[in-house]
């Protein structure tokens, strides 16, 4: 509407503007005299400004005819098109010029404006491959869904522009939030172009969503063939992903194919904490417990985890506390000042009664990283010592408002998650969960950090209540001790 009243606008001022010269014109004095051939003429000022523009229109035909004649002579000579071309010339140019004016509109996101233009190319082009995605960008900007998937939908039907017509309603699908169809329009995408990176990460991070692990390992195959993914970094998510699909069918069935698949995604990534996990409870099951304590403890040597731990207690369930002690030396002298080494130790010591060693292993963590855990096990070396209630609840006060320590962080979005997964369940990345310190504290208790873990022999119902995060509470914590 104001686009329109700036065009009368400008006609009006135009229309006054040309009244004004010419009778500006009609009051000066003077003339032009021309003689010609023996004829003379006598122009007046008017006259001449008159003239001059009907030389230039004059001009302007002659051009045209050259040009005219040209086609002409080129259509006597075999080209068959040259006279349509001509008359065509002009339109083809004005098309190109709308559809230009129409890019930069939806660039600069004047998506009605952009709509007007585009129509007025389709018009003069006739080639709907630039038109008509002209069309859906401008609907998109415009914020009219519709038009810009039936625009993408009529880019179906030309194979230089199916792909085209894909990705735009892939990601009209992926902003609705229906991901389902999305995950089938990435699928095609990706058929149609596997070396599209845009297409890759899209189907990649959907196919990990929707627990598709098979497929996404093969998407990212072929992400790190066509060069786009570093060598060590495909490793380590194709490990993820054999680590996902491991875990799956594990939940199902124990097989020996199943427990293979485990092993093989911690060969890939060692230094995967839950595929270090999953391989040694693997072993486990075969009853192979050395190779089940080579893992951990590989693993260990990489970053120090309480499910390592946990992990590697399993392997002799049954033993005293004293023989554990003395089997988890394998993880203990391994990064000895490892703030989880020392709590490890601390706890079995604790298990062991030897409440002296157990606070000689904490050393300075009471001061330097005085994390609930800490706290705790400082309330139950105290319990064990014979401090009276009140010192043990006040460890116990303290261990309430203290940070959690290390959990599993989403390195993009900073979400706290109780457990690992392979996919963000706040932000949806995929391969982000980093055991660290959160930036912000966090109430998620990640499985297998609880106060002591693995050190006093808990019976099948406990250990099921323990798989669920809690919060410290200190009658547990002394009547645990107690027993």
């Amino acid at each position: 509407m104001l686009w329109s009243l700036l065009k009368i606008l400008a006609f009006v001022l135009g229309v006054t503007a040309l009244t004004y010269g010419a009778m500006e014109l009609s009051q000066l004095s003077g003339e032009v005299m021309i003689t010609f051939a023996g004829l003379e003429m006598r122009l007046g000022p008017l006259e001449v400004a008159f003239a001059l523009l009907g030389l230039v229109a004059l001009v302007w035909l002659l051009f045209k005819f050259v040009g005219l004649l040209v086609a002409f002579v080129k259509f006597l000579t075999g080209d068959e098109t040259a006279v349509s071309r001509y008359f065509t010339r002009n339109r083809v140019e004005r098309g190109y010029a709308a559809l230009s004016e129409g890019m930069l509109a939806v660039a600069s996101g004047e998506g009605h404006l952009a709509l007007t233009k585009a129509a007025r190319a389709e018009k003069l082009l006739g080639k709907p491959e630039l038109t008509t995605l002209l069309i859906a960008q401008a609907a998109e900007v415009a914020g009219d869904g519709k038009k810009a998937e039936e625009a993408y939908k009529q880019l179906l039907e030309d194979d230089r522009t199916r792909f085209v017509g894909i990705r735009g309603l892939m990601r009209q699908r992926l902003d609705r939030g229906d991901t389902e169809t999305a995950l089938k329009l990435a699928e095609k995408a990706f058929a149609l172009k596997p070396r599209h990176v845009e297409t890759q990460d899209i189907l990649l991070k959907l196919q990990a969503e929707s627990g598709d692990w098979k497929g996404a390992r093969e998407t990212l195959a072929a992400k790190a063939k066509t060069g786009t993914l570093p060598r060590d970094v495909h490793r380590r998510r194709d490990a993820v992903l054999a680590l996902s699909e491991a875990k799956d069918l594990i939940s199902e069935d124990s097989s020996i194919e199943v427990q293979e698949a485990a092993i093989v995604a911690n060969k890939q990534s060692p230094d995967l904490i839950p595929a270090a996990v999953l391989a040694a409870r693997s072993y486990i099951a075969k009853d192979n417990g050395k190779n089940a304590a080579r893992v951990l403890t590989k693993a260990w040597s990489a970053k120090p985890h309480p499910d390592l731990a946990a992990a590697f207690a399993e392997i002799v369930p049954d033993e005293t506390p004293s023989a554990r002690l003395k089997r988890f030396k394998a993880l203990t002298k391994i990064n000895p000042n490892d703030p989880e080494t020392r709590m490890l130790l601390a706890e079995l010591n604790i298990a062991a009664e030897d409440f002296p060693e157990a606070r000689r292993a904490l050393g300075d963590l009471i001061e330097t990283d005085p994390t609930v855990r800490v706290l705790t096990l400082m309330a139950a070396i105290e319990k064990g010592s014979g401090a009276t209630e009140q010192v043990v609840r006040g460890w116990l006060t303290k261990a309430l408002v203290a940070p959690r320590g290390p959990q599993w962080v989403c390195d993009k979005c900073q979400h706290v998650h109780a457990e690992w997964g392979p996919v963000c369940g706040s932000c949806g990345s995929f391969d982000t969960l980093s055991w660290r310190q959160p930036t912000q504290t966090g109430r998620a208790m990640p499985k297998g950090s609880e106060m002591l873990p693995l050190i006093v022999g808990q019976d099948p119902e406990a250990e099921a209540k323990q798989a669920q995060p809690e919060t410290v509470d200190a009658e547990v914590v002394v009547s645990e001790d107690e027993k």
